[in-house]
């Protein structure tokens, strides 16, 4: 019995860089036309369950109350049964639920954010994590339909892992112990509190830590990536410090919105290696773009890149090891 799992976050998209860019929208209603394509594409290829997580805007009812009644829905579909706070912890939950019940593979609609929140719970559960947010590195623009049909081979699969990649992550250390990761970035700001917690002004920036770098994202790994190019198979991190001289570079850090900044140091960073950081003053660090953890002036944190992050599925990769394997064949 082949089940995949769907966590389509309906907060994705929707925080305050809106306002202070040209970034797209993707309403709730669309993320459910979506799901609903990930589910046909899905139970076309032969997936029997699909689990879907709850939220405020209903989307998993939706789905199942409109694909039941035009007549399309063959496979099991489901909304898992848990109490939602329209937070991300709503999402690492659902996410605990799919990997306990043994979903062969979690797609993930949103943000860098809501990866992370995936990230932290899903265990070794592959991800297919699908573009519904603002920035957005970790996460593709990938058509639902493909995403399902991906989703189900990987579901199918007697070794799914072959066409995945071991994603790296960012872990901070607080006190000698963990205190939260990050997938793609980690930033220190000058901002004293979280606040609406999305982070868009690079003058409150100081230093950049990520796993990924290129000129082709949009966000504050993009100003690391138009000096280096770092990719999610490269067994290092990169950091950056920001200053009033040094490098200067021009890089997209939100959607149409270009900046130019000041590189003081640039450095590669090993894995597993920690490095740390003692603080003169208050400020807080933001992870995948949202401020999480609140710095206080004599705190020391540890900042280590390792490949202890998810694994994420390769679609391309998976799609194109299935034609090889004649899987789109009909016997």
């Amino acid at each position: 019995m082949a089940s995949i799992g769907i966590i389509a976050n309906p907060a994705s998209g929707k925080d305050i860089r809106r306002l202070v860019s040209y970034a797209t929208v993707i309403d709730n209603n669309e993320k459910v036309n979506i799901v609903k394509r990930i589910v046909l594409a899905a139970q076309g290829y032969g997936v029997d369950d699909i689990y879907i997580m709850p939220d405020s805007y209903m989307m998993g009812a939706k789905v199942i109350d409109e694909l039941t009644a035009e007549g399309a829905l063959r496979s099991g579909c489901h909304v898992l049964e848990m109490p939602i706070r329209a937070d991300a912890k709503d999402s690492a939950r659902a996410a605990a639920m799919m990997n306990e019940m043994g979903v062969g593979c979690a797609v993930i609609l949103g943000g860098d954010g809501t990866s992370r929140a995936v990230a932290k719970s899903i265990g070794e559960t592959p991800i297919l994590p699908l573009s519904t947010g603002t920035n957005n590195v970790y996460p593709s623009m990938i058509e639902g339909t493909v995403a399902g049909i991906a989703a189900a081979i990987i579901a199918l699969s007697p070794e799914p892992k072959r066409t995945c990649v071991h994603d790296k992550r960012i872990e901070i250390y607080l006190g000698g112990e963990l205190k939260d990761i990050a997938l793609i970035d980690t930033v220190i700001s000058n901002e004293l509190c979280v606040g609406a917690r999305a982070i868009w002004n690079a003058s409150s920036i100081s230093k950049i830590i990520v796993t990924r770098a290129h000129p082709a994202s949009i966000g504050f790994s993009a100003a690391v990536g138009v000096l280096e190019i770092v990719t999610a198979e490269d067994d290092f991190g990169f950091a950056v410090c920001l200053g009033e001289s040094g490098i200067a570079v021009k890089a997209p850090l939100a959607a149409g919105v270009v900046e130019q900044i000041n590189l003081s140091s640039a450095d590669k960073l090993k894995l597993r290696e920690r490095h740390e950081h003692k603080f003169d003053k208050n400020c807080t660090i933001a992870l995948d773009g949202e401020r999480e953890i609140q710095i206080e002036k004599g705190d020391l944190i540890e900042i280590c890149v390792d490949r202890t992050g998810p694994w994420r599925v390769d679609v391309h990769k998976t799609l194109e090891k299935a034609h090889d394997e004649n899987f789109f064949r009909i016997e």
